[in-house]
């Protein structure tokens, strides 16, 4: 574990009120009582649609439009564009 993980993990148990030591035995026992990992371990890459998405919302490409109000929102949904 690199020193700057070590940091951050243990100001996070600090501030739990637990040490390392007690949380490493806490996770340990989870395990064994789930009998599998106590947390979920994913490899959460989007798809390349999701990646196309993100990038086009982060763009304003492909956006709705605001409304100031339901009366202007319908206006435009009845619209014959």
């Amino acid at each position: 574990m690199d020193e700057e993980l070590k940091s951050q993990l243990r100001e996070l148990l600090d501030n739990l009120g637990l040490d390392m030591s007690t949380y490493f035995v806490m996770s340990a026992k989870q395990a064994v009582r789930e009998q599998g990992i106590p947390f979920k371990v994913t490899m959460d890459v989007p798809n390349a649609e999701t990646v196309k998405a993100m990038r086009e919302t982060q763009n304003n490409i492909g956006l709705s439009k605001g409304f100031a109000s339901v009366a202007t929102l319908m206006e435009d949904l009845n619209a014959d564009d």
